[in-house]
C-alpha cells in the first residue's frame, strides 16, 4: 500500500476505495471544513451573543428567565452532539451524520430568521409600546432554536474529528502537522464569531434582526457548498467496530462476573490477540496501565474447565473502557470552567447594556459586541501559542506538542479564575458607582464605561486558547480509536452541561437570595441588584475546582498504543536475518 502512494491508515474515499496521500488530505482537504467552521461558527454566534438582549426587548422575558433560556438552548446546542456522535460512529459515519445534520441546521436558521422578520410571527410595537409575544409567537420562535440545536448535534462532534481524520498517523510528516490542526482550526472558528459579535449585533440591533439573522443563514448556505466542492480531496476512516459502545458494556459485564478471581501479578499473563490480528483488522494495540484495575478482571483467561463460551475481552478492549472512566474524570473538572464561560452571553452582556456604551457623540456600541474582544484575543493568542510558545517549551520538554495536554488545561483553568476576579472588582466598582449617583432606575446608564468589562472578556479569550483547543485536542487524542466522535462529545458535553449549571445556579441563587422580601442578587433591575456576590461566589468555587483538576490530573494516565507497522516491520527484520543466519550457516 505504502509503495502506492496510498495512505498508511486504511483511509478510503466515498466508494470504500483506498486514497492517494499526495492527491487526499492534509491541509488542502481541511481548507473546505475550516470555511465551513467559520461560517457555522458566525451563525452560531450571531444568534447566540445577542440571544438574551432579544428576549428581553423583544419578547419582553425578565432578566433571569432570559439567562435561564439562554443557557439552556446552549446546552441543549451543546448537548445534543452525543447522540450525533453515537450515530457517526455506529451506523452512518462522520460525513453522511455531518450531511444531514448540516441541512437540518439552516432549516433551523431559515426559520429563525422568518421568526423575527415577519410581522404575524413576531410581537407587535405601537408608538414605541411593545405587546408581549403571543403564545404561538413564543413556540415558532423556540421550535427554531431547538432544530438548531439538533443539527447543532450532528455537525458539531463530526466536522473536527473528520478533519483531524485527514491527517495519516502513520505518516510521521503528517502526524507533524496534525498537532497543530486543533489550534488553527479552533483559529478559524474564531474569525466566524469575531465577525458575528463585532458585525451582526450590530446589524441586529439597528439594521434589523432579520437582517441580522439571515446573513448568516445565507453564508452558511454557501459555506455548505464550498464543503462538498472538496469532497474528492477527503480522506474517510473505515468503521472497524459494529458498535462501539458494545465493548464497553461488554468488558463492565465480564470485570463484574469475574469479581471474585484473583488478579495475576505480571499484566502479560491476561487474555490479547497476537500482534498480527492487529495487523489484519487494521486497529491499533493499546498497552496495559495500573489504573482501575478492577477492570482487568475482564482479561481473564478462562479456566480450562471454564463453561463460559464467550472468550475473554483483551487488555485494548479493557483500556478503551479505562480511557472512558479516566475522561470522565477530566470532564468533570470541566464543568465549572464552562460555567464560567457561560458568563459571557448571559450576564456579562447586561451588565453592559447598564454602562455607557457611546463611542463619540452618535455611535452606541452593542453591548455584546463586547464579546468580540474574546475572539480577539483568541486570534492574537493562537499564532502566538502555536509558533512561539511550543517550539520554544519542546526545546525544554522534548514534548511535540511544548506542554502536556493537562497542563494546557491547568493553565486555561487558572487564567479563567483570573478572568472571574476581574470581573467581580469591576462590578464592585460598577455597585459603588450606582450607590454614589443614587441610581435605582433599572434603565438609568451608570456613568462608567463598558470598556471597564474589557480585561474579564480579554482574559477569556487567552484561556480559550489554552483550555477550549486543550479540551477538544485532549478528547479526541484521547479516546479509544472507534470511538473519536464519540469522544469528541465530552468537549461539548461539558460545554452543554455547564451551560445548564449556570441556568441551575442563576435561578437558584435568584430564589435564595430573594426569600423573605430580600433583594435578590440577579434581580430584574440589575442596577439595584448584587451581581458582585455572585461572581464572588463563582471564583470561589472555580478555586475549589483547579484543586480537584489538579488533583484529577495526577491520577490520570495518558493512552498508550503501540505503532502495529513499525513492530511489523521491526519482526520482519528479525525473520530476514535469523532466516539469512541459517542459510549461511548450510552453505558452510
Amino acid at each position: 500500500m505504502e509503495e502506492k502512494g496510498y495512505t498508511q491508515d486504511g483511509t478510503v474515499n466515498l466508494r470504500k476505495q483506498p486514497v492517494l496521500s499526495s492527491k487526499t488530505g492534509k491541509w488542502k482537504a481541511c481548507a473546505f471544513l475550516v470555511g465551513y467552521e467559520a461560517f457555522e461558527r458566525m451563525a452560531f454566534y450571531g444568534v447566540a451573543s445577542n440571544l438574551v438582549v432579544y428576549l428581553t426587548t423583544q419578547l419582553h422575558e425578565d432578566t433571569v428567565a432570559s439567562v435561564r433560556n439562554v443557557n439552556n438552548w446552549s446546552g441543549a446546542v451543546w448537548m445534543t452532539p452525543i447522540f450525533g456522535a453515537y450515530i457517526a460512529d455506529s451506523y452512518l459515519g462522520r460525513f453522511w451524520t455531518f450531511t444531514v445534520s448540516s441541512l437540518i441546521y439552516v432549516l433551523g436558521m431559515v426559520l429563525l430568521t422568518l421568526a423575527v422578520s415577519i410581522k404575524f410571527l413576531k410581537p407587535t410595537c405601537n408608538n414605541g409600546i411593545c405587546n408581549k409575544a403571543s403564545t404561538s409567537q413564543i413556540a415558532f420562535f423556540y421550535t427554531s432554536l431547538y432544530i438548531i440545536a439538533i443539527g447543532a448535534g450532528g455537525t458539531k462532534p463530526n466536522i473536527s474529528t473528520f478533519g483531524a481524520d485527514q491527517f495519516d498517523d502513520f505518516n510521521p510528516d503528517e502526524k507533524r502537522l496534525k498537532v497543530s490542526f486543533f489550534n488553527w482550526w479552533m483559529f478559524s472558528s474564531f474569525l466566524g464569531a469575531l465577525v458575528a459579535t463585532l458585525g451582526l449585533v450590530y446589524i441586529q440591533e439597528n439594521l434589523g434582526w432579520g437582517l441580522g439573522y439571515g446573513i448568516p443563514t445565507v453564508g452558511l448556505i454557501l459555506s455548505l457548498l464550498i464543503f462538498y466542492i472538496g469532497t474528492p480531496m477527503y480522506r474517510h476512516k473505515v468503521r472497524k467496530t459494529k458498535s462501539p459502545t458494545r465493548d464497553f458494556f461488554r468488558v463492565v459485564r465480564a470485570a463484574v462476573a469475574n469479581r471474585h478471581r484473583e488478579l495475576p501479578q505480571d499484566p502479560a499473563v491476561l487474555h490479547e490477540f497476537v500482534l498480527q490480528h492487529y495487523v489484519d483488522s487494521g486497529k491499533r494495540q493499546v498497552y496495559h496501565t495500573p489504573n482501575f484495575r478492577f477492570l482487568d478482571k475482564a482479561a481473564l483467561k478462562e479456566d480450562k474447565i471454564g463453561n463460559s463460551k464467550r472468550p475473554p475481552c483483551t487488555i485494548t478492549q479493557v483500556e478503551g473502557v479505562k480511557l472512558i472512566l479516566g475522561m470522565s474524570m477530566i470532564w468533570l473538572v470541566t464543568l465549572i470552567p464552562s460555567t464560567i464561560w457561560a458568563q459571557v452571553n448571559t450576564l456579562f452582556v447586561k451588565q453592559g447594556t447598564t454602562l455607557d456604551r457611546h463611542l463619540g457623540s452618535s455611535f452606541q456600541l452593542p453591548a455584546a459586541s463586547l464579546g468580540s474582544f474574546v475572539t480577539l484575543s483568541m486570534l492574537i493568542s493562537v499564532p502566538m501559542y502555536d509558533r512561539y510558545f511550543v517550539p520554544l517549551m519542546r526545546k525544554r520538554t522534548k514534548n511535540p506538542r511544548g506542554i502536556t495536554m493537562l497542563q494546557r488545561l491547568g493553565i486555561g483553568f487558572t487564567i479563567q479564575i483570573l478572568a472571574i476576579a476581574f470581573a467581580y472588582l469591576v462590578e464592585v466598582r460598577r455597585m459603588k458607582s450606582i450607590k454614589s449617583h443614587h441610581i435605582s432606575n433599572p434603565k438609568e446608564v451608570i456613568p462608567m464605561t463598558i470598556f471597564w468589562l474589557l480585561p474579564q472578556y480579554i482574559l477569556l479569550g487567552v484561556a480559550d486558547v489554552f483550555n477550549a483547543i486543550g479540551l477538544l485536542e485532549f478528547f479526541y487524542d484521547q479516546s479509544p480509536e472507534d470511538m473519536q466522535s464519540l469522544g469528541t462529545t465530552f468537549f461539548t458535553s461539558g460545554i452543554g452541561v455547564g451551560n445548564f449549571l449556570n441556568s441551575f445556579l442563576v435561578t437558584m441563587v435568584d430564589k435564595v437570595t430573594s426569600m423573605d422580601g430580600k433583594k435578590s442578587w440577579i434581580g430584574k433591575n440589575l442596577n439595584d441588584s448584587h451581581l458582585d456576590y455572585y461572581y464572588g461566589f463563582l471564583f470561589l468555587i472555580s478555586v475549589l475546582n483547579l484543586g480537584a483538576f489538579v488533583w484529577a490530573s495526577k491520577k490520570y494516565i495518558y493512552k498508550r498504543e503501540s505503532n502495529v507497522e513499525a513492530k511489523i516491520e521491526s519482526l520482519e527484520m528479525m525473520e530476514c536475518k535469523t532466516l539469512e543466519g541459517v542459510t549461511l550457516g548450510l552453505q558452510v
